[in-house]
């Protein structure tokens, strides 16, 4: 079965509304499952639970079929997303543009110089695809290429 992840803020912005409607319009195109993760920092946790996340996503954009609600605690956003994705397997992660530079951030921190778009194809071996806070999207080209541009730290 196909899983596709979407990591969101709580409660959900509106560029995490529009990072999940994307998200969703994936998973029904590819009758995939729909992973909705959010990362509860250890250092300044709410205690959202999962229930909470769940009301808040619904509220938000509605009913989800085939979602499965994941709250996980850590330190750092994107090593808690990135071991999620892993632990996962998933298939397609949908990601807000602003988290997508954020990656290329701790990557480059990580390594020299990094080729990020490599780097996240050989780690996460998924489709990447950014969504902007306008819900216009970046990855998965037409020709259905999984060479997934991200965007510069500018578009942020």
């Amino acid at each position: 079965m196909t899983l596709v992840v979407v990591p969101v803020r709580f409660p959900p912005s509106s560029h995490s509304a529009a990072t999940l409607r994307e998200a969703v319009r994936v998973a029904e195109e590819r009758d995939a499952d729909l992973t909705v993760l959010h990362v509860d920092l250890f250092q300044r946790s709410g205690g959202v639970s999962r229930s909470d996340l769940k009301r808040a996503v619904e509220e938000r954009i509605g009913r989800l079929d085939r979602a499965r609600y994941v709250v996980r605690r850590g330190f750092l956003v994107e090593e808690t997303i990135l071991e999620e994705i892993v632990a996962e397997g998933a298939d397609v992660v949908v990601i807000g543009s602003k988290q997508a530079g954020r990656w290329r951030r701790m990557v480059q921190k990580l390594l020299s110089d990094p080729d990020i778009d490599e780097f996240l194809r050989s780690q996460l071996d998924c489709t990447v695809i950014t969504v902007d806070a306008d819900g216009e999207t970046t990855g998965e080209g037409g020709d259905g290429d999984d060479d997934v541009p991200l965007p510069n730290d500018g578009d942020d």
